[in-house]
């Protein structure tokens, strides 16, 4: 009898928090977020200083710096390092200096906190977001250097400076918690482009270290870029299109992937967007050197010098339409053709 009285309250409990996790993930207004527990790990965040709803916020599963930033970045000469050519880096010619930091290695990172000439450089990449953006780490002459939170918001990476310990949505570059509130950082432009295109344009250009077991070429989010719905997310999505349509994204405007490989270029003003095939999805199979070809996607603006690059993101259309609910996607060019 006692046997059976303890089964019936080992399941009880069980489905006591199958329930309570329903209640908070489909109804989160019942479970108003608490700071008191946040405190603990983040003594220096000021919560009283925010722009959104920290009931936003949620976990990702890592706690603070769980998954670790790269602070100390070290490089190879790009002719002594040998991954598949059509593998994706970031690529930023900065301050007359070519890096390259392979998708595989900041899959595990997510944040590189580096150096320019004597500036100090962010470059960061969201996977959940397939979101890649570098930044200028300076704010009013004061110098940054970033970790990650383990939370999110939108399924996009959530940072944090380790001078203030504010808090930063990374897809806007934005302070959302604490005493940096409202102020933005300079986004730097780069490109994700295949290591063969990075290796012809920059022969002497550096590529970051794998750093052992965090190798170049493993995909922990096997077949997610092609998933239903994304993670971690509960917003509402696009009623228009699949939410993981890949987007070009330009300040407010966006255009779908398939758009661009339909047309190979597009000229919006002084802005031009191309693509070239031969770069792997860093989110389909395991290993990244055999995702499927997402192309090389350029975006430039024209200038008197030339066309110049062009600061920009290749995200998901779910990620576009929660931080930038009033932008445009053209799904059509010219628009309403």
């Amino acid at each position: 009898m006692d046997a059976v009285k303890k089964f019936i309250s080992w399941r009880t409990l069980i489905w006591g928090v199958v329930i309570l996790f329903f209640l908070w993930w489909f109804m989160p207004g019942l479970f108003p977020t608490s700071t008191l527990l946040w405190k603990a790990s983040w003594s220096k965040t000021d919560f009283t200083k925010k722009s959104i709803d920290l009931g936003e916020i949620m976990s990702g599963g890592p706690r603070k710096d769980g998954i670790p930033s790269i602070d100390h970045p070290e490089f190879d000469p790009v002719a002594e390092v040998e991954i598949a050519d059509t593998v994706p880096v970031i690529s930023l010619n900065f301050m007359g200096e070519a890096r390259a930091y392979p998708l595989g290695v900041l899959m595990s990172h997510e944040i590189v906190n580096d150096r320019f000439g004597g500036v100090p450089v962010t470059v960061t990449y969201c996977p959940l977001c397939n979101a890649s953006i570098v930044f200028d780490a300076r704010v009013n002459g004061q110098e940054l250097d970033f970790g990650t939170t383990g939370k999110l918001r939108n399924s996009d990476l959530v940072m944090y400076d380790r001078q203030t310990e504010s808090w930063w949505q990374q897809f806007l570059g934005e302070a959302i918690v604490g005493e940096m509130t409202g102020t933005r950082l300079k986004m730097i432009p780069s490109r994700i482009e295949s290591f063969a295109r990075f290796k012809a344009r920059f022969p002497n250009g550096t590529v970051l270290q794998g750093g052992g077991f965090r190798g170049y070429g493993s995909n922990p989010y096997v077949g997610y870029d092609t998933a239903s719905r994304p993670f971690l997310f509960r917003g509402p999505l696009p009623e228009d299109m699949p939410a993981m349509t890949r987007l070009v994204v330009v300040g407010d405007q966006a255009w779908t992937v398939d758009l661009l490989k339909e047309k190979r270029k597009i000229v919006s003003g002084d802005l031009v967007l191309t693509i070239e095939d031969g770069q792997n999805s860093a989110l389909d199979t395991r290993d990244i050197s055999r995702g499927r070809d997402v192309g090389n996607v350029i975006v430039q603006r024209k200038s008197a010098g030339g066309l110049k690059d062009e600061v920009h993101d290749i995200t998901f259309a779910f990620v576009f339409n929660a931080f930038k609910p009033e932008g445009r996607i053209h799904t059509t060019w010219p628009p309403g053709s």
